[in-house]
């Protein structure tokens, strides 16, 4: 199994519906490409203060290193990026297998 990990940091102005839109996306797309077993979302509640300004995580989990292989060029997975671009600030990606 491999978790794919994203840290978001949105831009000031990014609207929260753009936001909503993005992660209603992101829930959808489990349903559209296999392989993805899991996809959950939320936002920085951390007392510590340590997130960078990075306010959203992104977690996911592929059964396997192919199934990623599969996500990364996906046609989904481009306009799932080609909506957030816009409203992105910054992000971090980070996978790793179990």
């Amino acid at each position: 199994m491999i978790r794919h990990v994203l840290f978001i940091k949105f831009q000031a102005d990014a609207s929260a519906e753009a936001i909503s839109t993005c992660f209603n996306n992101f829930e959808s797309i489990k349903d559209k490409i296999s392989g993805i077993e899991s996809v959950e979302w939320g936002t920085n509640v951390s007392k510590e203060g340590r997130n960078k300004d990075f306010t959203h995580c992104v977690f996911m989990s592929f059964v396997d290193d192919a199934a990623l292989e599969h996500y990364i060029p996906h046609p989904e997975h481009e306009a799932l990026k080609a909506q957030l671009g816009p409203i992105l600030e910054d992000i971090i990606v980070f996978d790793y297998a179990i």
